[in-house]
């Protein structure tokens, strides 16, 4: 082997083999140089390594690199895998950059170069080694496919998982069970299947590892059919076995598969472990909410498990207290508490942190604070805990604080803790102070605003009814770096759920498209937006192109349906959704009331709601019930609505008293309007709606005692008449108007048309002495707004051929209903006008209300 000759001031590196008399036995500081003098062998180079001296031995061979010296191959893959122990990329490179002292580089030093950089994490030089590389073999895939599952780059590795079979190498075992798992966290099916194929042809299908990690590829694909043959056919089952296909039931939400493959566990031979317990409570409990008995099997689980004599660790007693949150339950809270202070695990993090969760949603502040100030080592979980349970309380102020001390004590918050700050913000009236941390979070430099950040501020102002806000934010959102998600459509969609705003809608439609949001969640919201903006038609299109439609998308076709009038609509999708198999619940139940309703359809009406009780267990709730009563009050049979009344089992409220006021109304029963009257103004005195209705009823009726009782009420409560409003949008512009409204230019040509539309319309020849409006009469406080909003809208809009809508805060009164009617025949206009009663679509001189509302 050529060696090079070194300087007569350098110290060698001693050995228990070499001995050098001649050299000093303490190393000296100088820096190691060649020229003539002792040689340089590979073992020097080890023994360097050896030593700890990595960096000499690189710098040996860098200041060498051109002097013809040759390493060893062996000696040259030990320098590399000394630079992967110290993690040191620098001299990884540096070595990298000596590669050609080795002579003729094989595959195999080349493997070990990309085994360096993948484990040091520096995926796109090992992938540039990679590629470089002329001969691939199995350990040099193993190492790059190695290198991206320990990033997560899950779809780079099944990436090269194609790219290694069309070279003609086959996964073993060992590489067989990564593809696996990266084919289980990207959800790729198809792949899965591809090596469930290979698989059972290189008869590699008998190892057990290779099975558990294909059943925890199809769980987590959501392919329980796969998973369950899988399962029924492979051998040599074990505990990792059965926890896979549990887990993958539990993923998928079959809870009820899942309970009964954690108890045939007993009856093949196997005890469950804790990883078992640990995958049932949780998904209990993340279940619990969908499914009413959920939470409290959870529980049940916890105490089954303690009576197995298996001990709880952090994450079972996390689960445990997660669900006394839930219900809010605190005495089991608190005796999960005594369980971990006995077991060791109260002051950890995991537990603590939800333990802080649990006492704050039971209103125990102080039991929280408590546990905060217990945990010794609080990360940004903790403080988030803490920070949320005060913001969900109302104390924003003590939140404020805590997100202050929190920086001075060296943890710094993350983006959920800015998320929550600015959330409670806006809850708390403050818009200017969320705006600011809002600007300020990337300013510093060190938190990324991300989706959920847009999120909160959008839901925020939507909550407070700052809708405007709440749009202009999701249309700054789109210019940004971040783009919206599911949960941002849903969150905005309701600040667009009224008459005025489908263009709005179909703004927000036209982005998900872009974005390929294609949830069903997503769908159903639009579904109900474009209803209640009064787009049926687009409603019934995404309902129609939804592959697979689940309850809510029923409900909620058959809601749009009924709140457009379309009875027959609503009645044909129930058939429809039966015969699919689908089982009606509460919310069904509501919409195909208010339908026989529509359709006066009593006797099927009655059957419905005896069929909800006893084939489907429901109990009634008010909005049944209140379905029910207009059912009887569309049908003129009032008697019947006020004994259904007296017999409901729950008490009636505000609502269900109005709903019969509303029919009495319409058929101008004043003695049955006189009750429900008198009922509403002992649950709300200050109604001056209901005040000003039961005094013209006790007008009618001739009462003067109960006329006087009234006015000696006014006395005692304070009474606000209602303002009523209107909105139209023309010309991309939103217009409000109120009564007797006269604040604009051009409002006398107005005052003027609208009086001569007044004029030609026919009323009717007796008047309904009951059905008076929410607001002072047009001869006293003017003409009503939804008027002065109709002629503009006429005068002003562009294109004739366009709906006009109108958003209304009061009740519409009969007067301006009838002129309405009259204007959408003579004008062949088709209208909309959603007051705080009904969604009335007029056309052709006839409205979807059937004139009662």
């Amino acid at each position: 082997m050529q060696t090079l000759t070194l300087p007569i001031k350098s110290t060698p590196i001693p050995s228990k083999h070499d001995t050098f008399s001649e050299f000093p036995l303490k190393p000296n500081k100088h820096k190691v140089s060649y020229s003539n003098g002792p040689t340089l062998t590979d073992s020097h180079l080890n023994n360097l390594c050896s030593n700890g001296r990595l960096k000499e031995a690189i710098d040996v061979l860098d200041s060498i690199s051109q002097s013809g010296f040759k390493v060893k191959s062996r000696t040259f893959t030990r320098l590399i895998h000394s630079c992967i122990d110290c993690n040191s990329i620098e001299l990884g490179r540096k070595l990298h950059g000596n590669v050609h002292l080795v002579g003729d580089v094989d595959p195999f030093i080349e493997t070990k170069l990309v085994g360096m950089y993948a484990k040091c994490g520096f995926l796109d030089d090992a992938r540039k080694v990679f590629d470089e590389m002329r001969e691939r073999d199995l350990f040099t895939w193993s190492a790059m496919i190695g290198g991206f599952s320990r990033e997560k780059r899950w779809g780079e590795v099944v990436k090269l998982f194609y790219l290694m079979m069309e070279e003609g190498v086959v996964p073993d075992e060992f590489l067989f069970v990564k593809i696996l798992h990266a084919c289980g966290n990207c959800g790729d099916l198809r792949t899965a299947k591809v090596i469930h194929s290979i698989v059972v042809k290189c008869r590699m299908d008998v190892d057990v590892r290779i099975n558990n990690t294909m059943l925890a590829a199809y769980g987590k694909c959501g392919e329980l059919g796969c998973l369950k043959r899988y399962f029924r056919c492979m051998g040599g089952k074990d505990l990792v076995s059965w926890n896979s296909v549990i887990s993958g039931y539990c993923r998928k939400g079959e809870i009820g598969e899942a309970h009964r493959l954690f108890e045939m566990m007993y009856d093949e031979g196997f005890e469950p472990g804790l990883v078992t317990w640990n995958t049932m409570i949780s998904s209990y409990n993340q279940v619990g909410f969908a499914k009413s008995n959920g939470i409290s099997k959870a529980l049940e689980l916890f105490r089954d498990m303690l009576l197995k004599r298996v001990e709880p660790n952090g994450i079972t007693l996390a689960s445990a207290i997660s669900v006394c949150a839930s219900l809010k339950d605190i005495n089991k809270g608190n005796e999960l508490h005594c369980i971990a202070i006995k077991v060791g695990y109260a002051d950890s993090v995991l537990v603590g942190n939800s333990l802080i969760g649990m006492y704050s949603k039971c209103d125990k502040f102080e039991a929280a604070e408590e546990v905060f100030y217990k945990i010794i080592e609080k990360d940004v979980y903790t403080y988030n805990s803490m920070i949320g349970g005060y913001i969900q309380a109302g104390y924003f102020g003590k939140a404020h604080d805590l997100f202050t001390r929190m920086r001075d004590s060296g943890v710094q918050p993350n983006v959920v803790t800015w998320n929550v700050m600015i959330a409670g913000y806006i809850q708390n009236e403050g818009e200017d102070q969320a705006m600011d941390l809002f600007h300020k979070m990337e300013k510093d430099g060190i938190i990324k605003r991300d989706t959920a950040t847009w999120n909160a501020l959008i839901s925020g102002h939507v909550q407070t009814g700052n809708k405007r806000k709440a749009l202009s934010i999701f249309r700054q959102m789109q210019s940004s770096s971040v783009g919206p998600n599911s949960v941002t459509i849903l969150s905005i969609l309701p600040a667009c759920a009224d008459v005025i705003s489908a263009k709005k809608v179909k703004e927000i439609h036209s982005c998900i498209l872009r974005r390929n949001l294609s949830e069903l969640s997503v769908a159903n919201s639009f579904i109900d937006t474009y209803a209640k903006s009064g787009n049926f038609v687009y409603s019934r299109t995404i309902f129609d192109e939804i592959p697979t439609k689940d309850i809510i998308s029923w409900n909620t076709i058959m809601a749009g349906a009924v709140l457009h009038g379309y009875s027959n609509d609503a009645l044909y999708l129930f058939d429809h959704m039966k015969k699919e198999g689908l089982k009606p619940n509460r919310g069904t139940f509501v919409s195909i009331l208010l339908a026989y309703g529509l359709a006066k359809m009593v006797d099927e009406g009655e059957c419905a709601f005896s069929s909800m009780i006893h084939d489907f267990d429901i109990l009634p709730s008010l909005d049944h019930c209140k379905a029910m009563i207009n059912l009887y009050g569309r049908s003129g049979k009032l008697e019947e609505a006020l004994k259904f009344i007296e017999d409901m089992i729950v008490q009636p409220d505000y609502s269900i008293w109005n709903t019969l006021l509303t029919a009495c109304r319409n058929h101008g029963n004043a003695r049955l309007a006189l009750h429900a009257g008198e009922r509403l103004l002992k649950l709300d005195p200050e109604n001056a709606l209901v005040k000003r209705l039961v005094l013209q009823i006790y007008a009618i009726l001739g009462i003067k005692d109960g006329y006087m009782k009234i006015k000696k009420r006014e006395f005692r409560y304070e009474t606000k008449e209602p303002v009523g409003q209107s909105w139209v949008e023309v010309r991309n512009t939103v217009h409000c108007f109120g009564i007797g409204d006269k604040c604009r230019p051009n409002d006398d040509v107005l005052l003027s048309w609208t009086k001569g539309v007044a004029r030609e319309v026919k009323r009717p020849a007796t008047r309904n002495m009951l059905c008076c409006g929410e607001e002072d009469d047009e001869k006293v406080g003017g003409v009503h707004s939804e008027k002065l909003a109709l002629v503009f809208s006429l005068v002003g809009s562009a294109q004739a051929c366009q709906p006009i809508r109108i958003l209304k805060s009061l009740r519409m009164c009969e007067d301006c209903h009838t002129t309405i009617k009259y204007v959408s025949k003579a004008y062949e206009r088709e209208i909309y006008v959603c007051d705080s009663n009904c969604l009335h679509h007029f056309i052709d001189g006839s409205c979807s209300c059937c004139d009662y509302w």
